[in-house]
């Protein structure tokens, strides 16, 4: 089948988690012979943010770590229409211009024969809500929530014909356990400042904790202002900015363990809804201690798979136990790594994809229509 996913960015994960899905779910599905290509503003903010911050190398990069992913960066001229007349399902994100979402959408109502998603991996559901409800979604055939209560917001707002559960997961061509090497620190986080939705968070269950403690450890990540630096610092962690994806699971086994803080948002009107970042910990092997959350539909097993600190104080003994222990760190990282490969990988994912094309009824488009109604042939034929 012909895959069409607009997004935000695939080339640049700059404060854009939802990239290390996409690619995963791109990479999972060219590994089973259909085709798949991104489409990407080419001033979308986080592409311009990564060049600004690191420089066009950025972007070379994503080349060289993700052999045969495409994206195409189009302008005010691209011929949507045209495009997407040629494949059999387009997933159209959520961070898309609105005008955009609704021509989409019109190309569908229009005689389009290719399946339409609406993909949303984002708390404005809950946080800006007319924002979502603007958008023109009548022609698309299903939402796809990455949590169950997102997928019930979508339903009761009347939101899009059907929706569907579709968590987020790890790529575990990537994700994976590296051989341990003499630990570069205790302890290490990897996640963005997150406009003030976690300051506090941040504060309680990393900064306090690894100070009382004396702990080793670093901090990666953008957007953090020069006093939570500077707080870092105090607290003996080292801030060391941005890190490419495909760095993580390498820093992952250089550290003894790491934590999970998930933005307010989410614990607060999304409940039931991780950071992908919690996903790719345990499938890198690296025990986890996570701050409160409520896991609603039952992904993980708490108490095996990770731990849970109800408060600083929690935390910090969580750490300490930890650290400490060997064979607690041993049996977290086994059963957290467990947990991802039997349920939570991008190909569990796809397989889940899938069954929802065919709950809609998609089907295939014959070779010869859709070479003839598309300029754009995806995968081997995009230059």
């Amino acid at each position: 089948m012909r895959f069409i996913f607009y997004t935000h960015s695939l080339v640049s994960d700059w404060n854009h988690g939802n990239a290390h899905f996409l690619r995963g779910v791109m990479r999972e599905l060219l590994a089973r012979g259909h085709k798949a290509v991104a489409l990407e503003p080419e001033n979308g903010w986080s592409r311009e943010n990564i060049v600004r911050e690191q420089g066009l190398e950025a972007l070379d990069r994503f080349g060289r770590d993700f052999p045969g992913l495409i994206s195409i960066a189009y302008g005010s001229a691209f011929p949507h229409e045209e495009v997407v007349a040629g494949a059999d399902v387009v997933i159209v994100h959520e961070w898309m211009d609105p005008a955009l979402v609704r021509r989409i959408g019109r190309a569908r109502r229009d005689g389009g024969a290719f399946t339409l998603l609406f993909h949303d991996t984002h708390h404005r559901a809950a946080s800006a809500t007319a924002e979502i409800a603007a958008l023109d979604l009548a022609d698309y055939d299903g939402i796809l929530a990455f949590g169950e209560t997102l997928r019930e917001r979508y339903i009761r707002a009347g939101w899009g014909r059907q929706a569907f559960t579709w968590h987020e997961a790890a790529d575990t061509r990537l994700f994976r356990p590296h051989e341990k090497t003499e630990p570069a620190g205790d302890i290490v986080w990897v996640g963005n400042w997150g406009d003030g939705e976690r300051t506090a968070e941040i504060e309680a269950f990393l900064i306090e904790p690894a100070r009382r403690l004396g702990l080793s450890g670093s901090v990666r990540g953008v957007r953090y202002p020069e006093d939570a630096r500077a707080r870092l610092e105090a607290s003996g962690l080292s801030y060391r900015g941005w890190i490419a994806n495909a760095d993580v699971p390498d820093v992952f086994a250089r550290h003894r363990l790491t934590v999970h803080i998930p933005r307010r948002p989410y614990t607060e009107a999304l409940p039931g809804i991780p950071t992908i970042r919690m996903f790719e910990a345990l499938a890198s092997g690296i025990p986890l201690i996570s701050a409160p959350w409520s896991d609603s539909e039952g992904l993980f097993r708490a108490g095996r798979d990770f731990l849970f600190a109800r408060d600083g104080d929690e935390m910090a003994a969580r750490m300490r136990d930890v650290i400490a222990d060997r064979d607690l760190a041993a049996s977290l990282s086994a059963s957290g790594l467990e947990t991802i490969r039997t349920r939570h990988t991008c190909a569990h994912r796809v397989d889940e994809l899938f069954q929802i094309l065919d709950r809609l009824g998609a089907r295939r488009m014959p070779e010869q229509v859709a070479g003839a109604r598309s300029t754009l042939l995806l995968q081997e034929d995009v230059k």
